[in-house]
This record gives C-alpha cells, structure tokens and sequence, in this order.
C-alpha cells in the first residue's frame, strides 16, 4: 500500500512538472505575441486583454494535460511522454490560432492586446484557444 502511495506521489509530482512547463511555455508565447513586457501589461498596467489571452491559454493548456493525464496508459513513461506532446500541440495549435485570426482581421492583434480598453478582438482569439483545446482533448479520447 505505501508503494501504491509513493508510485502515485511520484507520478503526480512528473505530470505537476510538465504541468508548470507547458504553462510556462504558454506565457512565453503570449508574451511573444503581445507588445511589450506581459508582466509588466497585467501586473503593472493591469491590463485586461493581455490578462485575458493569458488566462485563456492556461486554461487550454489544463485542458489538453488533464485529459492528457486521464487518458494515459498504466506506464508512467508513456503517460508523461503522451502528455508532453498534446500539451505541445496545444499551445502550438492556439499559436496557430492567434496568428490565423490576426491575418484574417484588419490591424494587428497584438496591438490590441496591448491596448488597455478590453478589445472585443481579444476574446475571439481567447475563445479560439479554449475551443482548441477541447477539440484537442476530444481527440485524445
């Protein structure tokens, strides 16, 4: 039973990791797609949209890991590994979707990102990654 435990521990511990990784991926990439320091957007000028494609691609990324997570095999190995790769292809396929809706639109996404009047641009790109992310955690069923 305190194999069970400490197996588990373990476990929850690597999934945990790889959990904050791809979060922290994911700010990087937001950060990248914002003028400006991010931080400095939501913490200091307290700015919505940044705030909110933020809040929209940790989300999507929890998504894609925790079904990544449920759905992964008794072997250790395999479930961190599977996990690694859906987190990746979200955070890839929401990049993805950024870069598609700021094409597709007039001005610059990011632009509006930094503008601190919420910007209705922002929650179509911030609705964009949480549908990806559970197109991508359906598939992973």
């Amino acid at each position: 039973m305190l194999q069970d435990l400490l197996s588990g521990l373990l476990a929850a511990v690597a999934f945990g990791v790889i959990g904050v990784l791809m979060m922290a991926l994911g700010y990087v990439l937001v950060d990248l797609a914002t003028p400006g320091r991010l931080r400095d957007l939501i913490w200091v000028q307290r700015n919505p949209n940044a705030a909110l494609l933020l809040v929209s691609g940790l989300l999507g990324v929890g998504i894609v890991l925790t079904t990544a997570i449920a759905a992964s095999a008794d072997d250790l190995v395999t479930g961190l590994v599977g996990t690694l790769a859906y987190g990746l292809l979200g955070l890839l396929m929401m990049s993805l979707s950024f870069l598609l809706i700021d094409a597709l639109t007039p001005g610059k996404l990011g632009d509006e990102l930094a503008s601190p009047n919420l910007h209705p641009a922002t929650w179509v790109s911030a609705s964009a990654h949480v549908v990806i992310a559970v197109i991508i955690a359906a598939a992973i069923w």
